[in-house]
């Protein structure tokens, strides 16, 4: 839809119906976030015409623009989780391999959604701390699909796959090489990369041994 096309016309929800209408605000800044690829085109205004109704009624919902982020963001990592848990889930009996899949599962929502995966990691969007968002709604963002990895990455210990001493601290450093992976690859999409770099990678972080 464009800016000035006329909004269609909602209904207007009933009693209890509220949720309802919370959840068309997310699923409209993320359809706006996977189509034009910018934080800055979510506003009030864009999601109000996306979804058909006026913007004074979002308030009801969230403060401003920012609280829509936040919940976007809040919305991804869950589904980011899901993922990484299903891919373990899926991987099969070897630590090694449910580890490689968690990790495949990051790499896969970076590359699939670039968009939203700017956002969870800041991108264009920084949170003012001075409206809506406080620090406290900030802590533990990504907490729970960092956990998928830490777990993982125990499994393998536990199994003699690994020679981590340090869960924690080598599962964050897995994350930031995943991190640093999938921004390359967004940035500089024309560089010859390695087709197992990822593997690589995997494997020098989380300290594997081979078989």
């Amino acid at each position: 839809m464009k800016d000035n096309e006329p909004a269609p016309a909602r209904r207007r929800n009933r009693r209890g119906e509220g949720r309802k209408l919370r959840d068309e605000i997310i699923t409209a800044a993320v359809e706006l976030l996977d189509e034009q690829g910018d934080e800055r085109a979510i506003t009030l205004r864009s999601i109000a015409r996306r979804i058909g109704c006026a913007a004074p009624s979002i308030y009801a919902h969230f403060a401003d623009s920012q609280a829509i982020m936040l919940a976007v963001v809040r919305q991804e990592f869950a589904q980011l989780t899901t993922a990484m848990r299903a891919a373990v889930a899926d991987a099969g009996e070897d630590p090694a391999e449910r580890l490689l899949a968690a990790c495949h599962a990051y790499l896969d929502l970076a590359r699939t959604h670039p968009g939203r995966y700017r956002i969870m990691f800041g991108g264009l969007w920084t949170p003012n701390m001075e409206g809506s968002i406080s620090e406290a709604d900030m802590d533990g963002l990504g907490m729970d699909a960092l956990q998928v990895l830490i777990d993982a990455l125990g499994d393998c210990v536990a199994a003699g796959r690994s020679t981590s001493t340090d869960l924690f601290s080598d599962a964050v450093a897995l994350w930031l090489g995943l991190h640093g992976l999938a921004h390359q690859r967004a940035v500089i999409r024309e560089f010859p990369w390695p087709e197992d770099i990822a593997d690589r990678i995997i494997a020098a972080l989380a300290r594997l041994k081979n078989t």
